[in-house]
């Protein structure tokens, strides 16, 4: 009998083991490396945005913010929670890929006043948090965006960004704040 339960035993801890070797371990936790990886990238697109909108139209310029929405924002998600730095009511906020679209390069006729944000001759930008909060498949920072114009000018703009994984484990962009900060 102590034989068998032995034999009993041994079966166990193979038939463990294999299925610890089948285990599939899907980790969607966000690190700060990355978040700060989508900042960088957004920033560098807005100034390719730009140029492309300098150097080959407004056209291209639309064609290359749609790759970067496509790439950066949870548009294909569901509804993304983005309010731009200028827009005004009654389209402050906008929940579309169209209404983002409209807000960075213009030419929407549903969206009368945007005139492209992107093309403002931006030649440098530069994320810096406040702050971030982790928590496993969902990171938030918060901090200041500096945006140079291609005089030099800098703006600093109020930005806050909300992240999550994608099913590919790509981050996106599911909420955007942007604001001028207070100077009174």
């Amino acid at each position: 009998m102590k034989h068998l339960s032995m034999s009993v035993a041994a079966l166990a801890l193979v038939g463990l083991s294999s299925l610890a070797s089948a285990t599939v371990v899907v980790n969607q936790a966000i690190t700060e490396a990355e978040v700060r990886s989508a900042q960088t990238a957004w920033c560098k697109a807005l100034v390719v945005i730009s140029q492309t909108g300098a150097t080959q139209g407004q056209a291209a310029a639309k064609a290359m913010a749609e790759r970067v929405i496509d790439a950066a924002y949870g548009y294909q998600m569901g509804v993304v929670l983005f309010k731009p730095t200028l827009t005004v009511a009654p389209q402050t906020f906008r929940t579309t890929r169209a209404g983002a679209l409209a807000y960075f390069v213009g030419g929407d006729t549903n969206f009368p006043k945007d005139k492209g944000f992107a093309l403002n001759g931006w030649t440098a930008c530069e994320s810096k948090s406040a702050a971030m909060f982790i928590a496993g498949n969902s990171a938030s920072s918060m901090g200041h965006v500096m945006i140079t114009d291609k005089a030099g000018k800098v703006t600093t703009v109020d930005k806050t960004w909300t992240y999550v994984k994608d099913t590919a484990g790509k981050l996106r962009i599911v909420v955007h704040h942007s604001s001028l900060p207070f100077g009174g």
